[in-house]
This record gives C-alpha cells, structure tokens and sequence, in this order.
C-alpha cells in the first residue's frame, strides 16, 4: 500500500513539473524527442543491413541525434526576437 502510494505521489511530481516547462523548454524536448526517435530508427535498420549499409546507417544516425541535440539547445539558450540563429 506505501509503494503504490509513492508511485502516485511521484507520478504526480512528476506530471506537475511538466506543466511548469516553457513553451521554448517544451519545443525543444520535442525536437530532441523527435531526433532520436529517427535516429533510432536508422539505428534499427543499421541492425538489419551489413556491409557499408548498415556503417552508413549508423553514420546517419549519429549525425540526426547531434543535429536534434543541437537545435534543442539552440532553442533553450537563444532569443528568437533577438538572435535568428534558431531559425526562428
């Protein structure tokens, strides 16, 4: 009975931190959420490739994961009114 008791207090924690995020915050956990589920993807299909494929897959991979880290971080540390470095 305590354990189900602290798993609700922690999973409404944890949904109330949530909605404290910022819309800026939010977007970029989405373009990291977004990135790694493609990255992933490519990953998956690297396991099912061989040769230069599935090293090629791999690449890609890595380059969507540190493209997406990078925009989120773009979006969490710059200015959209005052710096078009976001794209925005």
């Amino acid at each position: 009975m305590k354990k189900m008791f602290a798993i609700g207090i922690a999973a409404g924690l944890a949904s109330l931190s949530a909605c404290h995020s910022t819309p800026r915050e939010q977007t970029a956990d989405n373009i990291e959420a977004n990135s790694e589920a493609v990255a992933d993807n490519l990953e998956d299909a690297a396991d099912n490739s061989t040769g230069a494929g599935a090293a090629a897959l791999e690449n890609r991979a890595d380059a969507v994961r540190a493209t997406g880290q990078n925009q989120a971080e773009d979006m969490r540390t710059n200015d959209p009114d005052t710096n078009l470095a976001n794209g925005m």
